[in-house]
């Protein structure tokens, strides 16, 4: 068992503990592997391409981190992985090929910085993004900062939000703008602000739900010009309560929330909204306060806390610390002609006049542990101890003076963290791919290098430029974003016998517009990985030569002549009928190429016994009885919920009844179990669960449902007795892999 320090949280300690627990267990054989996925990937323990080792996501609300926690989370890289740190598009942190083993102990030194990587991964609440821009935007109307972090921590460890259907994504952006893609979000926040009858100011926000990307992307629809800033984190609950009791647990590629508001396929917009209303009157907060001036610069810091307070209120959590940068004296840089593009493109002025942000180009997303190290000590001697982790895999650094700013760069420099073309068409981002990902189908990282190295040297009158964008995913879940890239490419293959052809689907005109308006990129044609340099140089060759002016963006050209013209173009990089032996090898490799694409890991548990599961619904009872004592009413009320909604799968499982919903479960258990007389329960059972909707989560309410949900589950236990004494086969009946999944 690992040591934890007493100054780490009785709420992580029992985390840590009971990974510990898990983790043994699996090890011993008493739990099964695909049980023990499910958990671990709610803590952060996601599995790899190469057996017997897993990455290790952080989870970093909005991506903020200090330089004390970019310094710890290097020391444990160096100490239990290969000593690399790598930023993602959701920005978090993540660390490649660790052992579960060592996982306890990791939790354990990220804890006492303030970091976690509970539901990191899973079918959780995923990290809650916003613009690294947040509180220095000269364009924002205020700071959103303090409310993506107060989301953060009011749904970590929530109950409502531990095993739903599929994993829900959040985003806050800054201004209008949209810098933080809220509209492929389950759920997307852009400022507002309006004049109250009493003609104060009053924060709120424009919010969008429903978008997302992947195989098939959607736009997030709105649903309030103007939510006032006290709602949404109550109104989020409500939707995430609706998504974990109707969303799809069977068809995973239809389980998200784009699907289940669909009117085609789903609910519809309207009804979802109809059921969020209903579910309003047992939040446990019908509004939240939250503190907007957290984050606001000042001269000293404290540390996060972990968990949300169970009051309503978010309380001020951390200010930033600001260097004292009066006395420096001036510099002369050593390549000036560098210094003056890295300006240009990687440094703007804040709203906040004579301070700048710094902008830093990480290349792949990577940086290793003594590289991280030496940055962390450049960010405290000269700027702000809030580094935000952007959404392509970069770094941003907040107030630093102008008389510091040939200082940071010289710094910067010397560790090779100066390069300019800040989120440019040379700073490509791209997720791990092959190297890492068991659903990758080709090599992104070493295609990503090629071409920037192309960018620099062929089209150096580009460099800078950021109205075209190129964004690369290892297959079509689009981790790398590449159905919002200008120029995106996702890995597939072409079938050439004798071999297989490595290739790239090519999707062009995605992004942002200058307005905000967000485009999603069209699937134009499917090309081998080995000519893709020579198709991004027949694509800016042909912009270059035949856009309207200098003023007509990428996108705009891409719009304007639409998906034939581009096929058209296109087509000859497509023919595979005469090719070399070297297009059948991915970049990096030189052996011919064999798709091995694995299973994801996002799903929760897929095969299990009866009684496990019944054993599940005790869990969720004694989690409601502990909530109890703690007097967390609606906590208790949620979990007495779910020992509702596992007991009942549980019978239902026994007799090989499918169960992909949990509103499915409540009718199903009605159908089969009340209405044909194998229960002694004579209610009708969805109506009698539901009650939850239909009042207010108080003491009196969160007892009497905690007790019928006792006499619930004793019913259940009985009847499997009975199942059993019948068929002794019944004793480890495996439930069919298709109807296990609410």
């Amino acid at each position: 068992m690992v040591t934890i320090p007493n100054t780490i949280s009785q709420t992580v300690h029992k985390d840590i503990r009971e990974l510990e627990d898990k983790i043994q267990r699996f090890i011993t054989g008493q739990m099964p592997e695909e049980k023990f996925r499910a958990y671990r990937l709610t803590r952060g323990v996601y599995g790899q391409r190469q057996v017997g080792v897993q990455m290790l996501r952080i989870k970093i609300p909005f991506g903020r981190i200090t330089a004390d926690q970019l310094v710890r989370m290097a020391d444990i890289a160096e100490k239990y992985t290969n000593g690399n740190l790598h930023a993602t598009t959701r920005q978090n942190i993540q660390m490649h090929h660790i052992k579960a083993t060592d996982a306890p102990a990791i939790w354990v030194e990220l804890e006492e910085e303030g970091i976690t990587a509970r539901e990191a991964c899973g079918n959780t609440v995923r990290t809650i993004t916003g613009s690294a821009r947040a509180g220095i935007d000269p364009d924002e109307l205020f700071d959103i900062s303090p409310y993506a972090h107060a989301a953060s921590h009011y749904f970590l460890r929530n109950p409502i939000c531990q095993e739903m259907g599929r994993k829900f994504k959040m985003a806050f952006s800054s201004s209008d703008s949209d810098s933080a893609f809220t509209y492929f979000h389950d759920l997307g926040f852009i400022p507002r602000i309006r004049t109250n009858e009493n003609g104060e100011k009053e924060h709120g926000f424009k919010v969008v739900i429903g978008g997302g990307l992947g195989a098939q992307p959607f736009f997030a629809q709105p649903i309030y010009e103007f939510l006032a800033a006290d709602k949404i984190i109550p109104l989020t609950e409500a939707v995430i309560r609706v998504f974990d009791r109707y969303g799809e647990r069977e068809k995973r590629f239809k389980a998200r929330m784009k699907f289940l508001i669909n009117d085609k396929r789903g609910l519809g917009l309207e009804k979802f909204m109809e059921l969020v209303e209903e579910e309003k009157l047992s939040l446990k907060n019908k509004t939240v306060k939250i503190d907007d001036s957290l984050f606001q610069a000042i001269n000293h810091s404290e540390k996060m806390p972990n968990g949300y307070t169970p009051s309503g209120v978010i309380l001020a959590a951390s200010r930033t610390r600001l260097p004292d940068t009066s006395n420096l004296n001036p510099i002369q840089v050593q390549d000036e002609e560098k210094y003056n593009k890295w300006l240009t493109t990687n440094t703007f002025e804040q709203k906040q006049k004579g301070f700048h942000a710094v902008q830093i180009r990480l290349p792949l997303g990577n940086i290793l542990a003594p590289k991280a190290r030496k940055f962390a000590a450049i960010v405290k001697k000269y700027a702000a101890d809030d580094i935000r982790i952007t959404v392509n895999q970069g770094f941003l650094l907040r107030f630093v003076s102008a008389a510091a700013l040939p200082h940071i760069f010289q710094a910067l420099d010397e560790i090779g963290l100066a390069n300019p073309g800040f989120d440019s068409i040379s700073d490509i981002t791209a997720c791990p791919g092959s190297d890492t990902c068991n659903l990758a189908v080709t090599d992104s990282t070493n295609l990503t290098a090629v071409l920037e190295n192309l960018i620099d040297e062929d089209y150096p009158e580009l460099v800078g430029n950021s109205d075209v964008k190129i964004k690369i995913s290892g297959c079509m879940n689009a981790c790398g974003q590449h159905m919002i890239g200008q120029i995106g490419f996702h890995g597939s293959s072409i079938k050439k016998k004798p071999y297989v052809i490595p290739a790239m689907q090519v999707v062009l005109g995605g992004g942002l517009d200058a307005s905000g308006k967000g485009f999603i990129g069209e699937k134009v044609i499917k090309v081998p990985t080995k000519r893709t340099p020579q198709l991004v140089a027949v694509l800016l060759d042909n912009y270059l030569e035949n856009r309207t002016n200098e003023q007509e963006t990428f996108q705009q050209f891409y719009w304007r002549l639409g998906k034939k013209y581009f096929y058209d173009l296109l087509k000859p990089l497509a023919n595979v009928d005469d090719i070399k032996e070297d297009i059948y090898f991915d970049w990096g490799q030189n052996a011919h190429f064999v798709p091995e694409i694995g299973v994801g890991e996002c799903a929760g548990v897929m095969v299990d016994v009866v009684g496990s599961i019944i054993a599940d619904a005790n869990e969720k009872h004694a989690a409601s009885k502990e909530a109890l004592k703690a007097e967390q009413w609606a906590d208790a009320i949620y979990n007495s919920y779910n020992a509702f909604v596992v007991g009942a799968k549980a019978l239902l499982l026994s007799e090989d009844i499918k169960c992909n919903t949990q509103i499915g479960i409540l009718n199903d258990f009605d159908e089969h179990f009340v209405k044909t007389g194998k229960t002694i329960f004579n209610r009708d059972f969805a109506t009698h669960v539901l009650r939850l909707k239909n009042n207010e989560p108080d003491k009196t309410f969160a007892e009497k449902y905690y007790q019928d949900a006792a006499e619930f589950l004793g019913n259940i236990q009985a009847i499997r007795r009975l199942q059993v004494a019948k068929d002794v086969t019944q004793i480890d009946k495996a439930v069919i892999q298709e109807h296990y999944k609410a």
